[in-house]
């Protein structure tokens, strides 16, 4: 039986302490969750790889963020015990629980009802109990739940996530990955006002979410 423990060190140590990721809370809340309680069962020995990886066999267009990409992220984020947050295509769980560890509350939003499930039997697994589990549209966010301080979105965007955007507090901020034609990347978004400013943080690629595809251009 493989030694996940172990594997966790592993992954802290070797790839995400070398990656930028410094902030002592984000790294002990990688360390205590279990990555391999979320993934599909045959992912499991690539659990603490540098990878996208499957949730769900019954999802199979959906994947999970890599460690660095998620730790790198959840940094960016204004966190701490009284923030209230949001996960926005939670997927079985993993981003949520370690939110969990940084923040008072999170609103985990899933639309994939397998998905959904084995988000609630894995952070039942986790005790997670400071999450909250929402069943919704991705791109209209969780606006009961709101606002928020912070808003992760697990997996990248073409679009726009400006429904998203607005159910931030002001100066809250929203992490997500950005693609489009010539590049993918990190991005930040601060809610100012009635707008957003955004700054680019890092190079990262992910899968895009439903719901986040760019328009197809019309062509004559």
């Amino acid at each position: 039986m493989a030694d996940f423990a172990t594997l966790r060190r592993r992954m802290v140590d070797n790839q995400i302490r070398p990656n930028a990721v410094t902030d002592p809370d984000v790294i002990q809340a990688m360390l205590a969750v279990p990555r391999h309680v979320f993934v599909a069962e045959d992912e499991m020995p690539f659990a603490y790889a540098e990878r996208e990886l499957l949730m769900s066999a019954a999802a199979p267009e959906r994947r999970m963020l890599t460690p660095v990409n998620l730790a790198r992220l959840v940094q960016a984020l204004p966190l701490g015990l009284e923030a209230s947050t949001m996960v926005v295509g939670c997927g079985s769980g993993c981003s949520a629980a370690i939110l969990a560890h940084l923040s008072a509350s999170v609103v985990a939003l899933e639309e994939d009802p397998a998905l959904l499930a084995e988000a609630r039997k894995c952070l039942a697994e986790v005790a997670a109990a400071n999450v909250t589990l929402a069943e919704g549209r991705l791109i209209d966010g969780w606006p009961a739940g709101a606002p928020y301080d912070a808003i992760l979105v697990e997996g990248a965007v073409e679009a726009s996530p400006d429904a998203l955007i607005s159910q931030l507090k002001p100066g809250g901020m929203l992490a997500a990955i950005q693609r489009s034609e010539r590049i993918s990347r990190a991005m930040l978004w601060e809610h100012v006002g009635e707008s957003a400013a955004k700054w680019p943080q890092f190079e990262a690629w992910a899968t895009v979410l439903p719901g986040f595809e760019r328009e197809a251009a019309f062509v004559f």
